[in-house]
């Protein structure tokens, strides 16, 4: 039975622990370049121990961002920047993702510090909005078109440019319930996530929410990890859980009683880009170190090595002469 800090193998891929960084939206590129606070925000999560780090929700369309702030991956520009920071965070011994993203009738807003809703074309907002139907998300968004045959073609195809080769994990990120009556809710999410096991994804990020501007949503500690328990039951799929994990024994029970194969951590990594490195210290878990953290690391070792804590503390403390505060 594995543990938080037990590697994760997919596909090609091996996570070094099974804490991932959830897609967190910055607000704050321009023409949806990736910029040095990207390089940070991101870079900073590896560094702090995290097994994967995924990209805030990035625009496959111009028209696809939510602010006009938003990251983007519509043109070949957008790489050179992204590329340093992947190359980082994997000289980390993480593994960048990325989180492709359409914002659908959510697009054209404000980013949150800049008050809600639309904003005007004068301010960097667009007037191709676009979603299945001609229905806004509230009262405040913007009016979208309902897409036609021709615009779900264009939207597919913005994503098909940013394939994925064959041997890379695929994550989905889905709202396991809308919370209202008459929504989406987990059984379809349960029945849709068998369905896409068979097409090729690897793991279902369970969130729920947000298609809904009033839902009444129970929130609480670890509220929506039951979604992620029962999708990975039912359907036969790895799953992530998401939704107020914070505590470094909440998230290794959730593994050790195999409600979900990874924990996917967005508002405490916000808090505490070295989450992992406290929880493994907190559970007296060894964790996968970067080499240039140790004094004698050896010869053509892989960036990360795993070493205990006390170890690690030890070889700090006589490399740099100072006790560990």
């Amino acid at each position: 039975m594995p543990g938080l800090f037990d590697p994760l193998t997919i596909r090609d891929l091996t996570f070094a622990n099974r804490v991932f960084v959830s897609p967190m939206c910055q607000y704050s590129s321009r023409d949806g370049y990736a910029n040095d606070w990207h390089f940070v925000h991101l870079g900073s999560r590896a560094v702090g121990g995290a097994g994967l780090v995924l990209t805030e929700a990035t625009a496959v369309l111009p028209e696809a961002r939510i602010s006009p702030q938003d990251l983007g991956i519509w043109n070949d520009e957008h790489i050179p920047m992204l590329s340093r920071i992947v190359s980082f965070i994997h000289e980390q011994g993480s593994i960048a993702g990325m989180q492709l993203a359409h914002a659908g009738r959510k697009a054209s807003t404000r980013r949150p510090w800049e008050g809600s809703g639309a904003i005007l074309e004068s301010e960097g907002g667009w007037k191709k909005v676009v979603a299945p139907s001609a229905l806004p998300f509230a009262e405040s968004y913007p009016m979208p078109q309902a897409l036609t045959n021709d615009g779900i073609q264009e939207v597919v195809s913005a994503f098909a440019a940013s394939e994925w080769p064959k041997e890379l994990p695929l994550f989905l990120r889905i709202s396991s319930t809308d919370w209202v009556d008459g929504g989406w809710n987990i059984n379809e999410s349960a029945k849709l996530a068998g369905e896409l096991k068979q097409i090729g994804v690897d793991l279902i990020d369970c969130s729920s929410g947000g298609n809904v501007p009033h839902a009444k949503i129970p929130v609480g500690p670890g509220y929506q990890t039951h979604f992620a328990e029962r999708i990975r039951r039912e359907a036969g799929i790895m799953t992530g859980a998401v939704g107020m994990i914070t505590s470094p024994v909440q998230a290794e029970h959730i593994i050790r009683t195999e409600q979900a194969d990874a924990v996917i951590i967005a508002r405490e990594f916000l808090r505490d880009p070295y989450w992992p490195l406290r929880a493994a210290r907190e559970l007296d878990q060894p964790i996968a170190w970067p080499v240039q953290y140790l004094r004698a690391a050896p010869k053509g070792a892989q960036p990360r090595i795993p070493v205990d804590l006390k170890s690690f503390e030890s070889c700090f403390e006589e490399q740099h002469g100072v006790p560990e505060q």
